[in-house]
């Protein structure tokens, strides 16, 4: 276990109790939110110089999976927030400095959907649009979203920055964040109205998605120079695969004593019990495999050798599979968890709630990515769409 898993750990029950209160409110307690930010979990991809821990990806994801266990959307804004300091090694250092230099804790949201449009004007933009999907968004003090860059007119053009506003500059939609799982991400709307982005603060989306972020910003550490397609979806999927481990664990504890309705104890019923055996399988299938895609992409990273298209292509439609995988054994051990699953008071029903809201994400969406895998394998060369997020 590393560190900062252990720094949180220490509080799992802290975090299970109030995962039904964040399920009311519709975010993050104050304490849950606190706990993270102790523990250093948000600082575990942020450079050393500005308060961070430069951890391994696997460390990351091994950590986000351990939170997700406890609480589903504790382990989402872990997963989701925690990579944002990553992205944010690539701007400018004076928006590196805005952001960490006198306090080094301090959150961003997100999405990079491109929902609104920024217009050049002398020194930088003026952006306006609306957000859907801000997760933590109530805990952190910036943002770094998506805009489509206008022209004159302020029409939308085919360019496409990631941009990093302050608090101050954006308004939260409060009653935009009303869903069936995962409520307690808080994932609202936020409202951008004539603010002002200066240049500084701006990051073509191409730099980032297409790898050369670490090379705009002359930095040669291995962690920077990791694929961004395998570092983005990691922190999600590490989260999903965490909640099916804990739906896991609460169906195991429920199940030790329990009697079917036909008479016969849980712990007799070798259907069942093929059932769980198969579902712990394939949940541990999907941690295995998705972590050895970071391992192997970090060694070729550490070496100086580049991750080809078809091993990232490969390495997104194990992530995507590995997700997709998860989720379906959590509905074969909750259809024969019996009626106490449904009650509110117990934890289960939640996870698999959070479960399959955190399957619809749009990083889990297998059909470009699994088409764009093989045709690659196949000698083909997939074209627009089918290259993003790869």
């Amino acid at each position: 276990m590393g560190q900062v898993l252990e720094n949180i750990a220490q509080f799992a029950d802290e975090i299970r109790a109030e995962g039904a209160e964040g399920d009311k409110l519709m975010r993050l307690t104050d304490s849950s939110a606190k706990r993270l930010r102790d523990a250093g979990v948000i600082r575990m991809l942020q450079p050393k110089e500005f308060g961070g821990l430069e951890c391994h990806p696997r460390e990351f994801a091994e950590t986000v999976m351990g939170i997700g266990a406890m609480d589903g959307a504790t382990g989402w804004v872990a997963g989701v927030v925690g990579v944002h300091p990553w992205e944010l090694t690539f701007f400018d250092t004076k928006a590196q400095e805005e952001i960490w230099g006198e306090n080094p804790d301090m959150w961003m949201a997100s999405p990079y959907a491109p929902m609104g449009v920024a217009v050049p004007v002398d020194g930088g933009y003026i952006l306006n649009g609306r957000w859907s999907f801000s997760s933590g968004t109530d805990h952190c003090g910036w943002v770094m979203i998506g805009a489509a860059v206008g022209d004159e007119d302020g029409n939308r053009t085919n360019r496409i920055m990631h941009v990093l506003l302050p608090r101050s500059d954006y308004e939260i939609d409060q009653d935009s964040w009303n869903v069936v799982g995962l409520r307690g991400t808080g994932s609202k709307d936020f409202i951008v109205k004539d603010a002002f982005v200066p240049a500084h603060r701006t990051l073509d989306a191409d730099i980032v998605m297409s790898g050369n972020g670490w090379r705009h910003a002359g930095r040669d550490e291995t962690l920077y120079k990791f694929p961004f397609s395998c570092i983005f979806p990691l922190g999600i999927t590490s989260s999903l695969i965490g909640i099916s481990e804990g739906a896991l664990a609460c169906y195991m504890a429920a199940q030790k004593e329990r009697v079917a309705v036909t008479g016969i104890p849980i712990m007799q019923d070798p259907h069942v019990l093929y059932a769980i055996g198969d579902a712990a399988a394939e949940i541990n299938a999907s941690r295995v495999s998705i972590l050895e895609t970071v391992d192997r992409f970090w060694d070729k990273t550490e070496k100086g050798q580049e991750v080809s298209f078809e091993e990232r292509a490969i390495g997104r439609r194990i992530q995507v599979s590995a997700a997709w995988r998860a989720v379906r054994a959590v509905d074969e051990v909750f259809a024969r968890a019996g009626g106490g699953a449904m009650h509110l008071k117990f934890p289960m029903q939640r996870f698999w709630r959070d479960a399959h809201v955190g399957l619809t994400h749009a990083i889990h969406v297998p059909g470009s990515i699994f088409a764009s895998s093989a045709l690659t394998q196949l000698g083909g060369e997939p074209q627009g769409v089918h290259r993003a997020m790869i």
